[in-house]
This record gives structure tokens, sequence and C-alpha cells, in this order.
């Protein structure tokens, strides 16, 4: 490819940052708070599916047992528990696939906003229901919404955090989904004993509030500035990123950053590559393996069976003869939040690769432990059951501080410019088409209708083989991509293996290495990609 000047110096977010850019990872980091949407919604479902007044809405009152534990002999059938938790997955899918058109026609921060409209529609509908169909059409487009939002906020902070704290901003991401977990179980326990609809439209309609914030504050940030120049709005990406960075729009180091993203996008033309079909070309840059890496990821992040504890853990727990599931339920999700810090800290400190592998070696432990001893001690064993709390909880610390907020910074970061948005939308889509297939499956797996598995405590198993394939996964396919520019990414992919990573990511930063700076070196390489491309 001809000529284009080098991009050379610290660039954006050097590892010696100076304090004005603490406005723009502020502006950033709050485009984290659309976690809260996803968190919540998915969190909440795990209680309301619990109280009386929503199984005597909703539940089928004559086919349980009247006991101590279910006064009312109100139940919710196999069937009906599997679509109302998996119906939201189901509209998550189709809105994170929906993510890359309204990114790359709207823009990632009007996607946001459009996100929290159709997200509030969603609730409107539930908190009005009074009969299931009107209920699930409600869980499918809060879904759909939060679909969006689960595309759009990694890709908008991505792009717009320095690079020096990429990782821990995009973590953030998790973390607010961790808070609206926890946000969730504390107002299903505080609404849970209430004897009108009040005891779960409270919880659901407390959502409005959440949306109002999120799409009130994104009026205030700025697009992204990557977005504006692949749309060939020059100066408002100038000014964009001098927002970011709280430096002049001419400041040396603005320009440098600006000329690095046009240098990486112009060779992404020159290849051709921006369609669906181009997410899976085999070329130098490796776009299927990272296409592909992307989808894996997100879909072995659920299946390390988090979801199992967020979505069915208040009935798994009262299953299992723990006394006040609602409290344990609470308690797990107050050490999600707060592991997910460390997780938030150690992205950059010990970086992805390494704490994705460590982290799914601990889950795995922990779930075959909890499989062994949860089948062979009894519900009456006190000792036992508290050695499953303590498990449980061991095992979601792990996860929260690694395959937690770390897959949203590897989907986030490891994409190029010209097909960020369908790429990132393929991987988020299955994220949430896994989330759906296994909060679908998981009340057949662990029941005890007729027609059920009744795995029970045993569904550990399955989670903790799963673990084991995060293990192989990461390290043949997740490459070490702490501290590099997005366009940096692109270098490591072209020019090294996962394996490899870690030493060619150090000589990138030892040299300075940039886009421009090998711009005019692979240009005939180019040229042999688009004329084979060609011939396909």
């Amino acid at each position: 490819m001809p000529g284009g000047p080098a991009v050379s110096g610290a660039g954006i977010g050097a590892p010696s940052p100076p304090k004005s850019k603490l406005a723009g990872i502020l502006m950033t980091a709050f485009a984290a708070f659309g976690g809260i949407l996803y968190g919540y919604d998915t969190g909440t479902i795990s209680g309301i599916i619990a109280m009386d007044d929503w199984l005597a809405t909703f539940g089928d009152q004559h086919n349980a047992n009247v006991d101590a534990g279910n006064p009312l002999g109100l139940s919710l059938s196999t069937s009906r528990e599997s679509l109302v938790v998996s119906i939201l997955a189901a509209g998550t899918f189709f809105g994170a696939l929906g993510g890359a058109p309204v990114a790359d026609i709207l823009g990632r921060r009007i996607g946001l906003i459009v996100s929290c409209v159709v997200f509030s529609l969603g609730i409107a509908l539930q908190t009005g229901s009074s009969n299931w169909a009107t209920f699930i059409v409600g869980r499918f487009f809060a879904g759909f919404g939060v679909g969006l939002v689960s595309t759009l906020v990694p890709m908008y902070q991505s792009e717009c955090a320095p690079k020096w704290i990429r990782g821990a901003v995009v973590s953030g991401y998790q973390w607010a989904i961790t808070i609206g977990l926890l946000l969730a179980s504390v107002i299903n326990n505080a609404t849970k004993d209430r004897t009108s609809h009040a005891a779960w439209r409270i919880p659901i309609s407390i959502q409005f509030i959440w949306a109002f914030i999120l799409f009130v504050g994104m009026f205030w940030l700025p697009e992204t500035p990557r977005w504006l120049i692949k749309n060939d709005r020059q100066d408002d990406a100038a000014r964009s990123l001098s927002r970011l960075t709280s430096l002049p729009a001419d400041d040396p180091e603005v320009v440098a950053e600006l000329e690095e993203i046009r240098a990486a996008l112009r060779e992404e033309q020159q290849r051709g590559e921006s369609s669906y079909l181009d997410c899976f070309r085999f070329n130098k840059s490796k776009i299927a393996f990272r296409t592909l890496s992307g989808i894996f990821i997100q879909a072995w992040q659920q299946l390390t069976g988090i979801n199992f504890i967020f979505y069915f853990g208040t009935t798994f727990f009262k299953n299992a003869g723990i006394g006040n599931p609602f409290l344990v339920s609470v308690a797990t999700n107050i050490v999600n939040v707060f592991m997910t810090l460390p997780g938030m800290w150690g992205v950059e400190k010990f970086g992805r690769r390494s704490l994705l592998l460590w982290g799914a070696v601990v889950m795995c432990i922990c779930e075959y432990l909890v499989a062994i001893i949860g089948v062979t001690i009894s519900v009456n064993n006190a000792s036992g059951q508290k050695a499953l709390i303590a498990l449980v909880c061991i095992y979601i610390a792990a996860f929260a501080s690694t395959w937690g907020p770390i897959a949203w910074v590897i989907v986030g970061e490891i994409f190029p410019l010209n097909i960020r948005a369908k790429a990132m939308s393929l991987s988020v889509a299955s994220n949430w088409l896994w989330n759906w297939a296994i909060s679908y499956a998981t009340p057949y797996l662990v029941n005890t209708d007729a027609g059920d598995a009744g795995l029970g405590v045993k569904v550990f198993f399955i989670w903790g083989s799963t673990c084991a394939g995060c293990i192989v996964f990461t390290y043949f396919c997740i490459p070490e991509t702490k501290g590099l520019s997005l366009e940096q990414v692109d270098l490591l992919y072209e020019n090294s293996t996962p394996i490899t990573s870690a030493r060619y990511r150090r000589e990138l930063i030892a040299r300075d290495l940039h886009v421009g700076d090998t711009y005019a070196k692979g240009s005939h390489e180019v040229a042999e990609d688009r004329d084979e491309k060609e011939q396909v």
C-alpha cells in the first residue's frame, strides 16, 4: 500500500499519563452504567419467580405440595419456569445482533440512547401485566434493549478509554453488572413478603430509574473518535478526542492518535474488510480467528455455569435444604460485586491471559467439589450445607475477578475498526445464545418433575467440565493484549500467536511500534490479500 505518514510517539494514554486524563476516564466509565440494566434485569427474575403473589398470578396453583416452605401450594411448571427465565436471553440475542447496524448507522452514543427507550418499553409491559402473555412479551423487549446495551457499552468504552487503563475501564461494565445483580437480590428480599402485586412490580418498575440515568447521561458524553473517523467526520473526531484527553484538538498527542486510527482504517479499507462475511476471512490479520475467539470466549463465559447461580440460585438453595435462600442469594451477590474489584486491578497488573487461565482452574476445582460434596451429604447436614455455600462463594469470587470482566475486555479490543461493530455483535450474540440455552435447559436438568433429568447438585459436574474446556481454550486462543492500543492489537495478531503473544507484546511496547510504522512495509501483502479475496 503506498505511502502514509508514520505514527510515532507515546500515543494517548502513555505509561505515565497526566492527571488531565481523569475527565475522559470518568466519561468513559459512566457508560458502564449500562451494566446495571443488564445485571438487575437478569438478577431480579430469580427472586420474582419464588414470590407468592407472582406465583398466584402467573403460576400453577395446584401442582405443588402444601408444606411449611410452601404454605399456599403454589408452583411454576418446568416449562413456564424455563420460558420466563430464558425469554429475556432470546430477546438479548436479537438485540446483540441488532447492535451492529445500530452502532454503525446511528453511532455508539445514540445507539445507547435508543437502547434505553426499547428497554423501558419492556419494563412498562412487565410492570402493567396481569396475564402471562403480556409479561413474556415485556421480558422479550427488555431483553432486546439489554442486548443492544451489551454490544454497545464495551464497544463505546474500548474506543474511548486510554490504552493504559482500557482493561480496567471495560471491566467496570462487568462490575456494574454485579452491582445490578446485588441490587436485584436486595430489593427482592425487601419486597418478597408483600401480599399484593407490589411484591414483584416494585422490583421490576425500579428499572425505569436505571434506564433514565443512562439515557440522560449519554446526551452529555462524546461520540467515539473512531466511529467519527470511520464516517469521515474528522473535525468532530478531533473535538471528541480533545474532550476525552482534556487536550487541545491540535495537540501533537491528539493528532498522532487520530492519524494512527486513520492509518489502521485505511489499511482495513484497502483489504475490503467491512461485511459479515469478512468477519470470517482467513488472511494475514487473522480476522476469522479473532472473530471465532470472540464468539467462543463469550460462549465459554456462559458455560462456566455462573448464571445457574444468579437465575436459579434462590430456588436451588431452597431445594438443597438451605434456610432463607433469599439471604444466601444476597450473600453470593455481595461476593460477586466486591471480588470484581480485584479483577479490575489485576487485568492491568497481571494481564488478560494469565487471569483467565488461573480463574478457570479455580472454578473447575470448586465446581467439582460442590458436585462431589452435594451427592455425598444429606440436606439435613448443616456442616455440609455450609461447605457448599463456601465453595459456591469461592467459585463466584474466581469468576468475578477473572472471566466475568475479562471476557468483555477481550471482545472490546481484539477486532479491527472496520468490522468491530459486526464482530462484537456476533460475539455478544453468542453470549446471549448460550445464556438462553442454559437458562432454558437448566430447569429440565435439575428439576424432579416427570420428564426432567433430576440432576440437582450433580449439574456441577457439567459446569466443572466446561471450566476445564475454558483452560484449554484460553491457552491456545487468547493472546496477551495488556497495555496495547487497539491498533497495536492488530499488529500483535498479525505477527504472533496466542502462545508467543506475551513476548511480541513486550517488543511492541519497548520499540513503540504503531500501525503507521509498518504501513508502507505491508503494501504488497495488502494487495495480495485483496487479489485473493477477488478470486474467491
